[in-house]
């Protein structure tokens, strides 16, 4: 984790949570008692915010500054509203293209989407603000810089957002191996969200209960699935491609 998005001390903490600044993740020194670390795991519950609960060894690694029992990280950027973006986009003339990352948890491969969503013409990337990868150091030099310029929404629930696509005509599409179609089979010249799955365990079953369309990429070798953002790669210049055509 790199000081430029870190803030460390309790009441420094509140003040950034009050203040509208977005923190992904907080780590508290465990046994922690008094009124002003209640204040914060009372903010912390409201916010819906990860927190973890670590030994002072922990903490000691990740900071060497006063931090008084408590190390936040906070995001390099700013977060989009869903709702407007959407608007936005439909109101443009463009074909939209979204693309939902449903609890990818690694930072590198999120950077590495990042960059490929913005190299594709992709008008927001959706993730969920509990269990997601948080925008890091690492996530920004892997995206290089493509992170500043790709608008970024967090929504409370992956489903919500699904939803909200939907009903503003932009048809949903997943990837997965669950399904006799390919990306081929797919037109991804209508409006289109795209979702990716974790890296571990892919799009969570109550997800694909709600997508319009399943899709899944060719595979001959004897490996059975390609890294996260090599596949959502794929995806996106297929959807290029046909856009071009």
């Amino acid at each position: 984790m790199k000081n430029e998005y870190q803030i460390y001390g309790i009441r420094t903490v509140i003040e950034a949570i009050n203040s509208g600044k977005t923190v992904d993740k907080i780590f508290i020194q465990k046994g922690l008692r008094g009124d002003l670390i209640n204040d914060l795991e009372n903010l912390v519950r409201k916010e819906g915010i990860s927190a973890s609960y670590v030994p002072v060894e922990k903490l000691n690694r990740l900071s060497k500054k006063n931090h008084q029992g408590v190390i936040a990280n906070t995001s390099p950027v700013e977060f989009h509203d869903l709702d407007n973006l959407i608007l936005e986009v439909i109101e443009s003339g463009k074909t939209p293209l979204f693309l939902i990352l449903d609890q990818l948890s690694d930072v590198r491969n999120f950077g590495a989407i990042i960059r490929t969503a913005e190299c594709t013409g992709v008008h927001g990337i959706i993730i969920q603000k509990k269990g997601s990868a948080p925008i890091t150091a690492d996530t920004v030099k892997t995206s290089a810089g493509a992170v500043f310029n790709v608008p970024i929404c967090k929504v409370d629930h992956i489903k919500d957002a699904i939803f909200h696509l939907q009903a503003s005509g932009i048809k949903t599409v997943a990837a997965t191996e669950k399904t006799e179609s390919t990306i081929y089979d797919v037109n991804f010249k209508e409006p289109t969200a795209i979702i990716m799955g974790a890296e571990d365990v892919g799009i969570s079953p109550a997800v694909l209960k709600l997508i319009d369309e399943k899709a899944k990429l060719p595979m001959y070798g004897s490996i059975g699935s390609l890294n996260v953002s090599v596949a959502c790669g794929a995806f996106l210049y297929e959807t290029v491609r046909q856009r071009l055509a």
